[in-house]
C-alpha cells in the first residue's frame, strides 16, 4: 500500500469520525443549523448578531468572514483566478464559474414551482418568483419607482445622477449600463445575434427580436384605453395615443 493511499484511508477515517462529534457538537443555539467545523458554526453566528470584524483596507466595507473578505478585494485587484475551460471568460468566485458553465451544458437545476421555467442558479429562480408574486424590494429614493432586482434599481438611479460609467472604446458615446455599451457595439461590428426562427432576419436586441415574431404570430399586447386599437409594441401604442390628446381640446 503506498504512502498516498495510507493518507487517504486515514483522512477518510478521520473524516468519518469527526463528522459524528460534530454533527452533535457544533450546531447553532438560535437556529436549527448544524455545521461540520466550529469555525463555520461561528461565522454562521454572525449572521445573528451582525458581527463583521474583517475590514477591506482599501474601501471601508467589512465582513464576516476572511473568505468573503479574499472575495471582496477582488472587486479593488480584478483578480479572476476561476477560468472557463470552454470559453474565454474568467471569475473572481467559483459559484459564479460554476453557474457560468451551465451555460454551455444548457443545466438548470432550479425549477420555478408556479410556471415551468427552470433556471441555472437559485439567484436567478429567486428574481423570476417575483414576476409572479410582484415584489420590488428595492426603491428609489428620488422617485416612486421600485425594482425587483438590484442591479436595475442601481442602472435606474443613474438616470437622475447622470453617471454613465460604460464607455464605448469606438466611439465617444458613454452608457449607464453593461447592456446597454454591450447593444451599442453591435452599431460598430454589426453583430446581430438574435435570428427569428421562421424568416431570415436577424436583430442586435433581444428584445426586436420578441417584436419581431408578433409580426408572424399576430399577438398585440398593448391597448389603446382610448379606442379600440392594439398594438404589437409599447413605443407604437404611445405614438398612437398622441392622437387622442391632439383631438381633446
Amino acid at each position: 500500500m503506498t504512502f498516498e493511499v495510507q493518507l487517504h484511508l486515514m483522512n477518510n477515517h478521520s473524516c468519518g469520525s469527526m463528522m459524528r462529534v460534530r454533527d452533535e457538537q457544533y450546531w447553532c443555539d438560535v437556529c436549527e443549523k448544524s455545521f461540520c467545523h466550529n469555525s463555520q458554526l461561528m461565522v454562521h453566528k454572525r449572521t445573528h448578531t451582525g458581527e463583521k470584524p474583517y475590514s477591506c483596507n482599501v474601501c471601508e466595507k467589512s465582513f464576516s468572514s476572511g473568505g468573503q473578505l479574499m472575495v471582496h478585494k477582488r472587486t479593488h485587484t480584478g483578480e479572476k483566478p476561476y477560468s472557463c475551460n470552454v470559453c474565454d471568460k474568467s471569475f473572481s468566485q467559483s459559484g459564479n464559474l460554476k453557474v457560468h458553465q451551465r451555460t454551455h451544458s444548457g443545466e438548470k437545476p432550479y425549477p420555478c414551482d408556479v410556471c415551468e421555467k427552470s433556471f441555472s442558479s437559485g439567484g436567478q429562480l429567486m428574481v423570476h418568483k417575483r414576476t409572479h408574486t410582484g415584489e420590488k424590494l428595492y426603491a428609489c429614493n428620488v422617485c416612486d419607482k421600485s425594482f425587483s432586482q438590484s442591479g436595475h434599481l442601481k442602472v435606474h438611479q443613474r438616470t437622475h445622477s447622470g453617471e454613465k460609467p460604460y464607455p464605448c472604446d469606438v466611439c465617444e458615446k458613454s452608457f449607464s449600463s453593461g447592456g446597454q455599451l454591450t447593444v451599442h457595439k453591435r452599431t460598430h461590428t454589426g453583430e446581430k445575434p438574435y435570428s427569428c426562427n421562421v424568416c431570415d432576419k436577424s436583430f442586435s436586441q433581444s428584445s426586436d427580436l420578441t417584436i419581431h415574431k408578433r409580426t408572424h404570430s399576430g399577438e398585440k399586447p398593448y391597448p389603446c384605453d382610448e379606442c379600440e386599437k392594439w398594438f404589437a409594441c409599447a413605443s407604437n401604442m404611445t405614438k398612437h395615443r398622441r392622437i387622442h390628446k391632439r383631438e381633446k381640446p
